[in-house]
């Protein structure tokens, strides 16, 4: 279902486009995941890189999207985005069950979380197994991306090998037999991005023009700077229980990307 490495590029790129932002500014929404600015239960699993109050090797990084998040609350409407935390910023490499469809899965299956556990292991050692070419997995700022219902970070590979490294984790995950069993599959295209904040209250009013231009005004910063690079290292599987909070546990598997 992943797309090759030209195409995840052109696609990702194309969200970039003034042309673009005026089609998904007229479609977003506030997000269900809060009520009142605050997080509402939406338990789950997903995998990710460490979220960084645990990341030691992308500190400038992070500090420079906490730099950025801070500068858009400022410039655009009160409540109209609801931020997230700096330190649970992070890359989702895989998403795999959430709300319902993981409560169902736990109350008919008490054992369902150490089936998931072992299952992810299983794809992490054969994703470790791939004879893939060696060097770093680095993906770059692109742009700003406006989502239903958040405004995000799009990302980019630096090169294709980053590209194939992701690929290819994704599909030992999503091809794991044990996973579709479980009732876990791919339902999304992947776009790598990480989330500065979720759509609150949407004015009536709301000026898209004024946003755009806003949106736009960041992205040309990033082009006329140096490119923020992400340096991939680590996966791990983790629980969430809302989209403020995903819990570190030692049991939990990890993979070198």
């Amino acid at each position: 279902m992943d797309e090759t490495y030209q195409i995840y590029v052109n696609r990702v790129a194309s969200l970039t486009l003034p042309t673009t932002y005026q089609n998904q500014l007229n479609n977003i929404q506030n997000s269900p995941k809060f009520q009142q600015k605050q997080p509402v239960p939406f338990p789950g699993y997903t995998v990710l890189t460490p979220p960084y109050q645990d990341d030691l090797v992308n500190e400038t990084f992070y500090h420079q999207l906490t730099l950025i998040q801070q500068q858009l609350i400022q410039k655009i409407e009160p409540n109209f985005l609801i931020p997230v935390p700096p330190e649970s910023f992070h890359l989702t490499l895989a998403d795999l069950i959430w709300e319902d469809n993981y409560r169902n899965a736990v109350q008919t299956d008490q054992d369902f979380n150490q089936k998931l556990k072992q299952a992810i292991s299983d794809s992490f050692q054969a994703y470790e197994k791939l004879d893939l070419e060696k060097g770093q997995c680095q993906w770059q700022i692109l742009g700003l991306l406006v989502f239903p219902r958040a405004l995000v970070v799009g990302l980019v590979p630096c090169n294709e090998l980053s590209y194939n490294k992701i690929f290819q984790l994704r599909r030992s995950i999503y091809q794991n037999q044990e996973l579709i069993k479980l009732g876990i599959e791919q339902q999304y295209h992947f776009t790598a991005h990480i989330t500065l904040g979720y759509f609150g209250e949407i004015p009536d009013d709301l000026d898209k023009s004024s946003l755009e231009s806003i949106i736009l005004s960041f992205n040309d910063q990033w082009i006329e700077k140096k490119p923020q690079v992400l340096m991939l290292e680590q996966g791990e599987l983790r629980k969430f229980e809302n989209m403020m909070r995903f819990l570190s546990d030692q049991s939990n598997p990890r993979v070198r990307i």
